[in-house]
């Protein structure tokens, strides 16, 4: 799961806009507490699905720069240690910080996946909710964003829980729509949960979409689970319709 990962910190720059509302998928009981920020939020991470509160002076540019600023910095992010507090002692008070501001931050998420397998536990130093609470969260807050379930669908594979994975990335696909990214790093997901089959028909989906990185195809070619899309069948002509002997490609007599 590591792989994909660190493919989704590389990615995960890009916009995503998906339209469908969804609920949340797990199988374990969690008290993970209300959706609310401190002094800011709860906000969207995506910029698309911000909601601006009246009067407010900031826009939702800032807001992210504010919290990320004093509380995701490369430091947190990358599990150095603390930002606030002097930045004395373990970045769990950051990170959760972050995610009550931003339930839904795809690059703090990862980071308290990552946070949770340093330690081995799913309550490490001080984060205010066991792990997996924060992609509850992020789901009842934003239950349309697709990446939020791939990247729940990474932590889920690690934790050997195949069949909530899948379907957390059958969600994902219903989301994606015609967003090429998001198919591909559906594929991606597959891929690291060997479900080569699921992981081709995103692959096939990304491609028809558009999307031109060639890494999913590269993998499943070295696994030996690569087909090329079928062409769709040209259409057959009925009988009677085809021109007339002289008629031009128009219907009219030259």
């Amino acid at each position: 799961m590591k792989n994909l990962t660190v493919m989704l910190l590389c990615l995960l720059g890009l916009s995503f806009a998906c339209v469908v509302q969804a609920q949340a998928n797990t199988s374990v009981s969690l008290n993970c507490g209300p959706i609310r920020g401190e002094h800011y939020g709860p906000y969207d991470y995506r910029p698309d699905f911000y909601k601006h509160p009246p009067l407010d002076p900031m826009n939702h540019a800032q807001k992210r720069e504010l919290v990320e600023h004093a509380h995701f910095t490369v430091r947190v992010e990358s599990l150095i240690g603390a930002q606030s507090g002097g930045r004395i002692g373990p970045p769990g008070k950051d990170l959760s910080y972050t995610l009550r501001a931003f339930p839904n931050n795809h690059r703090a998420l990862v980071s308290v996946m990552r946070y949770g397998e340093k330690f081995k536990t799913e309550t490490p130093p001080g984060l205010q909710y066991p792990v997996e609470c924060y992609f509850e969260r992020a789901i009842r807050f934003a239950g349309n964003d697709a990446i939020v379930r791939i990247i729940y669908a990474s932590y889920l594979g690690q934790k050997s829980r195949l069949a909530e994975a899948i379907t957390q990335l059958k969600s994902a696909n219903e989301l994606a729509r015609d967003s090429g990214f998001t198919h591909y790093n559906i594929g991606l997901a597959y891929v690291e949960l060997k479900e080569y089959t699921l992981a081709l028909e995103s692959a096939h989906q990304a491609m028809a979409l558009g999307f031109e990185r060639t890494e999913l195809r590269e993998k499943l070619r070295a696994l030996g689970k690569w087909q090329e899309p079928v062409a769709a069948p040209s259409p057959v002509e009925e009988p009677g319709n085809a021109p007339a002997a002289g008629d031009s490609a128009s219907g009219l007599k030259s």
